[in-house]
């Protein structure tokens, strides 16, 4: 492939996935060439390749990719360009068309094959984007393959000699509705007014059928699939793509509202009122409810979420572990401590029983089931999960990151009611209170979090980080 050689990816190559532009940085050419090489780094070719320490990348003849899209116009084009990278190096590959990025991970693992999702998640319509896995759902990203993969991509990965791949075409869309629907049970449940805004993602496409025979009466919102996003970003994360999902809860007074993003991995809850349900409360009341078929097993949750996760996973005597922000060193430490269940504040939600990989749809059902076995309304139940105030996720552009950071750790570090840890960022912690300072992997932004017994003590160690972070620039809250 001439010209391969020439790429330089390292723009686009993120650590977690790939994402960027289209045409501008991400194509045809690039998705070919990460095809290609991906199927070299996972083993799933038809002859030998020269690998990216230099040695030889072996895998078996007849080996298999799967392949799921979302709904962004790229999309179809970039899919079929990876593909004949895959075929190229004589791998097969199975294409499972529309679908949301939590089925791509259950084909990854009913199928036992590694995979590739094409979608840009919550991004604006120019960017596209892939996210890799092994066989079994295994994330590739930093430290996993994802580096081996950019470099055999940017150098460019011969053709094997010999078998060339083929492309077939399977629907797992039934088949993955009906696995999630196995792990938790509704059926005897009251039945729950459910308005669901698909943000013109790919929950319009996965929702119906998870939904479909359950005791529930759907209102959909924005269900028509369009990779434009005509009526608001498929970011759930921001409140203001939040305000029409709460009006229409309100106006049909309906029990209960969910959110889901561009490629439907995550779900934001809303209750009865039209209130925000915060993802910290879901992960706690989800680890609840594993604890109770799983007594005394592991249940993770990132550094940002609430302080009242590990409390109540110790109430229900479960094992809490804290982690780094990120799907992949989550799942790498649920594959590590056995986890049950995995939390985070941007609510991906990962499950042992759906291959430690996050599926938002899962979370969803085990919200409804919650709800729908007792009789108060979403606002009394949750209230059992809320103990703190916090914040919410505050971006400075910030063009020093360390000089800013350097200077929080020292207004905080040496005080001696407070400790300093930097698992992921600074994060300080008082008896009362916490915060955690980390710098974006991709923009020149500082992400500060907050939570506090309560909201004056909140406001006012968030106005005091503020104000060091943003000192002497003219940064803005984004």
């Amino acid at each position: 492939m001439p010209g391969l050689s020439r790429l330089d990816l390292s723009s686009i190559v993120k650590a977690y996935d790939v994402r960027g532009v289209v045409p501008d940085q991400l194509d045809a050419g690039v998705a070919r060439a990460l095809g290609a090489a991906f199927a070299s780094v996972v083993g799933a070719t038809g002859g030998s390749v020269a690998g990216a320490t230099g040695g030889s990348v072996v895998g078996a003849t007849g080996g298999a990719v799967v392949l799921g899209r979302d709904m962004r116009p790229s999309s179809p084009e970039l899919l079929a360009a990876f593909a004949e990278g895959v075929n190229a190096q004589g791998a097969d590959v199975i294409d499972i068309g529309l679908a949301s990025t939590d089925q791509l991970y259950f084909a990854s693992g009913r199928l036992d094959l590694p995979g590739a999702m094409f979608t840009a998640s919550h991004n604006p319509a120019r960017h596209n984007g892939i996210k890799l896995c092994r066989a079994g759902a295994v994330p590739v990203g930093e430290g996993s393959g994802l580096e081996e993969v950019r470099e055999l991509a940017e150098r460019g990965v011969p053709d094997v000699e010999g078998r060339r791949g083929s492309v077939t075409t399977r629907d797992l869309l039934p088949a993955y509705a009906e696995h999630l629907r196995s792990l938790v049970d509704l059926s005897g449940n009251r039945r729950l007014k459910v308005v669901v805004d698909a943000g013109n993602g790919m929950g319009g496409h996965t929702v119906p059928t998870v939904l479909q025979g359950l005791p529930v009466d759907l209102v959909p919102m924005y269900f028509e699939l369009d990779g434009t996003f005509p009526h608001h970003e498929a970011n759930p994360l921001d409140p203001a793509n939040l305000v029409d999902l709460q009006a229409r809860v309100r106006a049909e007074g309906a029990d209960i509202g969910l959110a889901f993003d561009g490629d439907a991995d995550r779900c934001f809850v809303v209750d009865e009122r039209g209130e925000p349900f915060s993802p910290s409360a879901v992960t706690a009341m989800v680890a609840v409810r594993e604890l109770g078929r799983h007594p005394g097993a592991t249940v993770l949750h990132n550094l940002i979420t609430s302080r009242a996760v590990p409390e109540i996973v110790r109430e229900h005597g479960g094992v809490p572990v804290r982690t780094r922000v990120g799907h992949s060193f989550i799942k790498a430490q649920m594959a590590a401590t056995g986890a049950v269940f995995g939390g985070e504040h941007s609510a991906h939600y990962y499950f042992r029983d759906f291959w430690s990989a996050d599926t938002g749809m899962l979370a969803a059902l085990h919200v409804l089931s919650a709800l729908g076995e007792q009789d108060e309304p979403l606002s009394v139940l949750g209230a059992h999960y809320e103990r703190y105030v916090a914040s919410g996720e505050i971006n400075s552009v910030v063009a020093d990151q360390q000089a800013a950071v350097a200077a929080v750790r020292g207004r905080y570090a040496g005080r001696q009611d407070v400790t300093v840890d930097e698992l992921d960022g600074m994060t300080v912690l008082a008896p009362d209170w916490w915060f955690n300072l980390r710098a974006s992997n991709t923009e020149p932004l500082l992400r500060l979090n907050v939570e506090a017994a309560d909201r004056a003590m909140m406001c006012g160690v968030r106005d005091d980080v503020l104000a060091i972070v943003r000192a002497g620039a003219d940064p803005k809250e984004t």
